[in-house]
């Protein structure tokens, strides 16, 4: 623990230069400032809102900073005043002085007090340096770099507790989990199934990737796709150690899975995202899928909860269920889950074209929805987020399907009252080509026809 809080307070002394060619104050494609949706607004409609191209992942800190990756950098955003949201820094040359910089394909960032985690590529074949990078973000307008770790896997999420950097490390062989020293950037050690069971390795990789993880309490938390989610004990981030599973079918069973392009695409499985709450007994189990080509009668995953009390012992207790959608297949409009958040006995969750929702979950066997916004001609949302509780939450939408420009921003909507009943409005879908451009999520590999053969490229591109 004492050397936990050593590196914990690491970022608040940051020695290296601030980031590259930046600025704290850019214009942006939005003018750099938020535009509020209506100056009065009403019911469940957003407060404000912030255009900001690539926006992918977004994560809060104390309600009025949002620390947003943005495909080719990262940005952070004054969300103070939910109606007049400001870009307060942006860059898009991390690691631009690397012989193969700067890095891009960033999809995930993570914040843990005064340490912010960027990391990047998040898919294979990408030609650019492959990193975990943390700075000090003490002042948010000012970033400074203080540890670099180079991988020679892409890194598609990660997480940052406690001084220790979590990296998804899908080498579509043993898909690690590996844990590094926040401070000085070194590995600490690596866990994967195989180290649990070898029979894994009978197993197509894109069936087990690691697509998530999330740490709290020194206790792990990994999303690995068809394999299911496996809880493991990281008070020593060096030698990981295995508790549970929750999910996921036999190991021989999924050895046996003859087409494993579009069993990794559709239902059951595809454990895509994890995350507890802050008491950490309650889990969410985030499931992305879409409905095959051919018409099957399964489509858009939910969102799975247990109680993880007893982390050897996880009880499922209820199902979120996903938002209709007229063509749940993936060049129809996306309705399955993406990240969400549990806190403050709430869940407030993104669906893609299937718009926001908020869920009373205080009771986890019942969940009660207390909100739903949803435009899918103008939102693909990536992840929603408290901000400041019984103010307003936050969501980052990472294209905008009926825009010619595409681009995407964050959004800001009131949190409701507790006993607001379940309202809905701008139910607008918009079916297009899903938006393929770039892979999203690791099920897109195989979404996108990529078996094994695809993989072995995959690799060789590498």
């Amino acid at each position: 623990m004492h050397r936990r809080s050593f590196l914990r307070a690491a970022c608040g002394s940051a020695v290296l230069g601030s980031v590259g060619t930046a600025s704290a104050h850019p214009k942006g494609s939005g003018g750099g400032q938020g535009t509020p949706v209506s100056e009065t607004p009403t019911g469940p409609d957003p407060l404000g809102s912030l255009r900001l191209a690539g926006a992918k992942e977004a994560v809060v800190r104390d309600g009025t900073t949002v620390f947003l990756a943005t495909t080719d950098g990262f940005a952070v955003v004054d969300v103070s005043d939910p109606a007049d949201l400001a870009v307060a820094y942006s860059s898009d040359a991390v690691l631009d002085d690397h012989e193969h910089g700067p890095m891009r394909q960033i999809w995930d960032v993570k914040v843990d007090g005064d340490c912010l985690l960027v990391v990047g590529p998040a898919n294979g074949g990408v030609d650019a340096v492959h990193a975990a990078v943390v700075y000090d973000v003490g002042d948010p307008t000012e970033p400074d770099r203080v540890a670099v770790h180079e991988t020679d896997y892409p890194i598609h999420n990660a997480f940052l507790a406690d001084g220790v950097a979590y990296l998804t490390a899908n080498d579509f062989e043993s898909n690690w989990l590996v844990t590094v020293d926040a401070d000085s950037g070194e590995e600490f050690g690596r866990w994967s199934l195989l180290d649990h069971d070898e029979a894994w390795g009978d197993v197509e990789p894109v069936m087990r990737v690691l697509h998530d993880v999330w740490v709290a309490d020194d206790i792990a938390y990994l999303a690995h796709w068809d394999a299911g989610t496996w809880i493991l004990d990281v008070s020593d981030p060096a030698s990981p150690e295995f508790l549970s599973r929750v999910r996921g079918r036999p190991v021989e069973e999924l050895a046996a899975v003859a087409n494993t392009s579009e069993e990794a695409t559709a239902l059951p499985g595809n454990d895509h995202f994890v995350t507890v709450d802050e008491s950490g007994t309650l889990l969410g189990v985030g499931v992305e899928s879409w409905a095959v080509e051919d018409g099957a009668d399964v489509g858009p995953g939910g969102i799975h909860l247990y109680d993880v009390s007893d982390p050897t012992d996880p009880r499922e207790r209820a199902t979120i269920d996903p938002p209709p959608s007229p063509d749940p297949t993936r060049s129809g409009v996306w309705t399955t889950a993406h990240n969400f958040e549990l806190a403050d006995g709430r869940c407030y969750s993104s669906w893609y074209q299937g718009g926001v929702k908020v869920h009373d979950v205080s009771e986890p066997s019942t969940p009660r929805e207390l909100f739903h916004w949803r435009d899918g001609s103008q939102t693909k949302f990536w992840t929603a987020q408290r901000g400041v509780p019984g103010e307003f939450f936050l969501a980052s939408s990472w294209e905008s399907p009926g825009d010619e420009d595409g681009a995407g921003g964050l959004y800001v909507f009131p949190d409701p009252a507790p006993a607001e009943p379940a309202t809905e409005s701008g139910a607008t879908d918009s079916a297009g080509d899903g938006g393929i451009g770039s892979l999203v999520g690791l099920g897109a590999l195989t979404g996108a026809g990529l078996g094994a053969l695809g993989f072995s490229a995959w690799r060789a591109r590498r």
